[in-house]
């Protein structure tokens, strides 16, 4: 199943007066390990409608959960994947998300703090061929609805580091984006958890919102 073209197919469609708001859902990434997998829980939902209101992107409300090893990740053309800890994919699951990057499916992986040195091993499993590569500002991810020349916003300090996004590439085409020291799913979160000033949660939303345009490939 071509992923992309799926989504595109929906996208033309979205016009139409019969086009269901479901027909288009994204989906939090469930995983095991000991990993909180769940984290964020108002993250994806706020996204969301802020891609809705700000880019009309048609997109269902309420997020979905998926399995890393379920058929069902094919259904999603964009997954999120976050936590703090520990993650561990089985030999299938590895290989079922395997096939669903390749068939056009996108992920990302946004680094709660903590998740590094998992993820990093996991995705080995996934892609024992490549390796995770810092990308560029140039880069289509940080230039496509809205313009970030230096990159990922900073949201949280932990260990006073510089945001880095990183990417699995496969034939040219960026099939995971991984989000490092900057919390970026917490800058996504309702105000309300951490209180965060209004101009750092937008640019946020913004850079999650050039992420899933990334994804449909709306330019």
């Amino acid at each position: 199943m071509n992923i992309r073209l799926f989504v595109i197919a929906l996208l033309l469609c979205a016009s139409s007066a019969s086009f269901a708001q479901s027909s288009l859902k994204i989906a939090k990434l469930k995983y095991g390990g000991g990993g909180d997998w769940y984290a964020n829980k108002t993250s994806l939902p706020n996204l969301i409608k802020f891609c809705n209101a700000e880019l009309k992107m048609n997109i269902n409300p309420v997020e979905d959960v998926v399995e890393v090893g379920s058929p069902d990740i094919f259904s999603y053309p964009f997954v999120h994947m976050t936590g703090h800890g520990n993650v561990v994919f089985s030999d299938a699951e590895a290989l079922n998300l395997r096939n669903y990057l390749l068939s056009g499916g996108f992920l990302h992986v946004d680094d709660n703090y903590g998740l590094d040195q998992f993820i990093r091993r996991e995705m080995k499993k996934v892609f024992p061929e490549l390796s995770f590569v810092e990308l560029p500002y140039d880069h289509q991810v940080y230039h496509m609805k809205y313009n970030f020349p230096d990159g990922l916003p900073k949201v949280h300090e932990h260990d006073g580091k510089q945001p880095q996004g990183f990417g699995l590439i496969w034939q040219g085409r960026l099939i995971c984006y991984y989000s490092y020291e900057t919390d970026l799913g917490n800058g996504w979160e309702d105000q309300s958890v951490y209180n965060d000033p209004e101009e750092m949660r937008r640019k946020a939303l913004q850079m999650g919102a050039n992420l899933l345009s990334y994804a449909f490939m709306i330019e």
